[in-house]
């Protein structure tokens, strides 16, 4: 019973990893005082830690750079169950250009491995659109898979550039958000909802406000997944799911701070523990 309940999490959690993954990586829009509305910080370095019902699970690291013309973004996760008997790493990687502040991905990568099983998802893009897409091993549509379309793939970004678009700091409200996203095998939107605004703990205090906006995530699954999926269905049904965006006023931005996920068996939890911000003016330490 323990091995499946296990087991189970750890299937969500690919699934979940998505999302989660996308929100984690909001520390790449960040944007420094002094700095035109198009431009971006020189780094940004982040860690999170993921718990389950309070107990440690594994990790999130994130690093981003950019200049005046172009963006790398890259994060790593792992999770580890049962003492270790259970292991999912994922490594994920985007690079683009800037068109006036916004993100044009050019490339995009996605890696897996649990215990001694390896995935991965290459993309690259051309035109405002998915130009190349390779899946090793290789994944053939069943009959219940909902169909990709050429429409699809188009005006759509991978799930870091997407978040970097989507939040530049220049919203009074970082709730009322919708991103549509593709990662290379699944087309889903994130959809981001106001519902109120809580009190964040400092280990060391910043100067900040000590507040975050609590947003609520709806998952919503468009194409290229399995039509009686249960964990794809359980996700998009998922109410429950929150992200909390901290205001950081002196650098213009907001900051993900935390990420909730109802699971069947209790609360995966994403929470920031430091993330540390690089402008050609100043640099920023957020300590949680």
């Amino acid at each position: 019973m323990q091995t499946r309940t296990a087991a189970s999490f750890v299937s969500f959690f690919k699934s979940f990893i998505r999302p989660a993954s996308v929100l984690a990586v909001l520390t790449a829009t960040l944007s420094a005082p002094g700095l035109a509305a198009e431009e971006w910080p020189d780094k940004v370095a982040a860690k999170y830690k993921i718990t389950f019902n309070g107990i440690d699970i594994g990790d999130f690291r994130f690093q981003s750079s950019a200049d005046a013309h172009s963006y790398d973004l890259a994060g790593k996760a792992s999770l580890s169950l049962m003492l270790g008997a259970l292991k999912w790493k994922a490594e994920t990687a985007s690079k683009g250009v800037l068109a006036k502040g916004d993100p044009r991905p050019a490339e995009f990568s996605f890696t897996t491995k649990e215990n001694k099983k390896n995935r991965s998802v290459f993309m690259s893009f051309k035109n405002d659109k998915v130009a190349d897409r390779v899946l090793k091993p290789p994944s053939s549509p069943s009959k219940n898979t909902v169909p990709l379309t050429e429409e699809h793939l188009k005006g759509v970004l991978d799930p870091l550039s997407a978040i970097m678009a989507m939040t530049r700091g220049v919203r009074s409200n970082p709730c009322e958000q919708k991103v549509a996203i593709f990662d290379g095998k699944y087309r889903f939107d994130l959809v981001l909802s106001y519902l109120r605004k809580e009190r964040i703990k400092e280990a060391k205090p910043s100067g900040e406000p000590e507040f975050g906006y609590v947003c609520r995530v709806r998952y919503v699954p468009i194409a290229g997944h399995k039509s009686d999926s249960k964990t794809v269905r359980s996700l998009a049904q998922n109410d429950g799911i929150e992200v909390v965006l901290r205001p950081i006023p002196s650098a213009n931005i907001f900051i993900p701070y935390q990420i909730t996920v109802p699971v069947f068996a209790g609360w995966a939890v994403l929470k920031s523990e430091r993330v540390d911000i690089t402008t050609p003016v100043r640099q920023i330490a957020l300590v949680h």
